[in-house]
């Protein structure tokens, strides 16, 4: 079964004034970008093709993100279920690997994708996720795409190190210095 590493942008967020915290019903999204191991290819989904992108999920066996416990997955869940069925598919009882709660689980702390990233595999990110949703808002949709693509890059690189090497180096919020956390029991088979 496929290895699907995937990352989602939203048309609006939780300070939206007709959103409210927590209330991941009302996000919607723009973007849904994938990387399937077993086709070794990125792909891009907008909200219109949630169908197609239903069907990737519902043959792959483990899902893999940055922070996809609490954000991508409780959004995306919301087009994966549908009255007549069609799109029934339940994230939760998939293989999850998130790799930012493998990191708190680790060390109790938190830390962006950008400075995982740049510490680990000497990448950062370009823009942040507030600038996905402007870029959403002024039609950008190819500079979306890219920025979207772009985090599962690196979320995908940063699984394939964490899966090799079994550790990622920390850096520190205050210092910037690097501390090395050792993963025994990866779940990433």
């Amino acid at each position: 079964m496929d290895t699907l590493v995937f990352d989602i942008e939203t048309q609006n967020f939780f300070t939206d004034p007709d959103v409210g915290w927590d209330n991941f019903a009302a996000l919607k999204i723009s973007v849904v970008g994938v990387y399937s191991y077993e086709k070794d290819a990125y792909l891009c989904f907008e909200e219109h093709e949630m169908e197609r992108l239903a069907e990737l999920f519902r043959v792959s066996g483990r899902i893999v993100g940055f922070s996809m416990n609490r954000y991508d997955i409780p959004v995306l869940q919301n087009y994966f279920q549908s009255k007549n069925g069609t799109r029934d598919v339940d994230l939760w009882k998939k293989n999850r690997v998130d790799l930012l709660e493998e990191i708190e689980i680790a060390t109790g702390k938190r830390i962006s994708l950008s400075r995982l990233a740049a510490a680990n595999i000497g990448e950062s990110k370009e823009y942040h996720g507030a600038e996905a949703i402007e870029f959403y808002k002024n039609g950008e949709i190819a500079k979306l795409k890219k920025y979207c693509l772009k985090d599962v890059e690196l979320t995908k690189k940063l699984y394939d190190h964490y899966r090799m090497e079994k550790y990622f180096m920390i850096p520190d919020r205050i210092t910037g210095e690097l501390a090395r956390v050792e993963f025994e029991s990866i779940n990433a088979a």
